[in-house]
């Protein structure tokens, strides 16, 4: 028996449609019409004899075929993608000093570095950790040539990645406690710190009284503290250690509102090898982020 080989393209935009959210975000990446996309996806149905997609209320979801496919096409593409990045990795070289905040530094954003030192072995990447603010002041300094920080999308070099929701932070399985004359404890960075400020707003607005119980400038000594009781801090759900827990309005807290994440790249032409680590840090932030 003679089986089809699945369309590379198709697969590509089958990856993007469950990384984007919609068929139109997903043709846009692609560089391709949302007519021409749809089709795409209905030659990838047609080769296999089976739906991808189902109705569920007035969007569609993958059916149990598609959720298989989608899993062997983003294999296939990595694998294809690894293969063309390791052949043009020969040819890039040079260096790119890389600025994150400690958000990321432990969870997806190490894999996705690693990934980019294996297909460019000629490219020197530095990185370092620093709070969001300090990275963008550093970037204008012309100290980092690409910048991956929260809060600052109205700057003129952002390019947005993500919107991530804030959400207030506690130690696991220890109650919240709100009472009349009792001041909420937070643990907070040292100011200036938009979540500080976004915290202490919304705290004012909904009329509950605090009191800042514990200050730092590192994000792990705001998890430790938060840990050990000292008070409760917010943050995104991004790389909350698991002795932490999100909390929300069922504990009497009022609600937050979001960040964007963005990536800010520093003044002049990019180099190939900044322009391939941007292209890097992009596709993984879309594909663990669901931006």
């Amino acid at each position: 028996m003679s089986l089809p080989n699945l369309d590379m393209d198709a697969m590509r935009t089958l990856v993007a449609i469950l990384q984007l959210g919609s068929l139109g975000r997903a043709a846009e990446r692609v560089g391709r019409s949302q007519s021409a996309a749809s089709q795409q996806i209905r030659k990838l149905e047609s080769q296999l004899g089976q739906p991808l997609f189902r109705k569920q209320g007035r969007g569609m979801v993958l059916t149990d075929i598609g959720e298989l496919v989608h899993s062997y096409a983003r294999r296939i593409l990595d694998l294809n993608d690894e293969a063309v990045r390791s052949a043009a990795g020969i040819s890039v070289e040079g260096m790119v000093r890389f600025g994150l905040p400690g958000d990321f530094a432990e969870t997806w954003l190490p894999a996705a570095l690693g990934q980019f030192k294996k297909a460019h072995p000629a490219v020197r990447v530095d990185v370092e950790v620093e709070r969001n603010g300090l990275l963008l002041e550093r970037l204008d300094r012309g100290e980092f040539d690409l910048v991956l920080a929260m809060g600052y999308a109205s700057r003129p070099d952002a390019r947005q990645l993500a919107t991530l929701p804030m959400t207030w932070i506690g130690p696991a399985g220890r109650d919240v406690v709100l009472g009349p004359g009792v001041p909420l404890e937070l643990a907070l960075f040292n100011a200036p710190c938009f979540f500080r400020r976004a915290g202490i707003e919304a705290l004012d607005k909904a009329s509950i009284s605090w009191r800042q119980a514990y200050a730092t400038g590192s994000l792990q000594s705001l998890w430790a503290g938060v840990a050990a009781g000292l008070g409760i801090t917010l943050r995104t759900a991004v790389g909350i250690p698991p002795s932490l827990m999100r909390l929300d309005e069922r504990h009497g807290l009022p609600p937050l509102p979001v960040v964007e994440l963005c990536l800010h790249s520093g003044q002049g032409a990019p180099s190939a090898a900044l322009s391939e680590l941007e292209r890097v840090v992009i596709d993984n932030a879309l594909a663990n982020l669901g931006a």
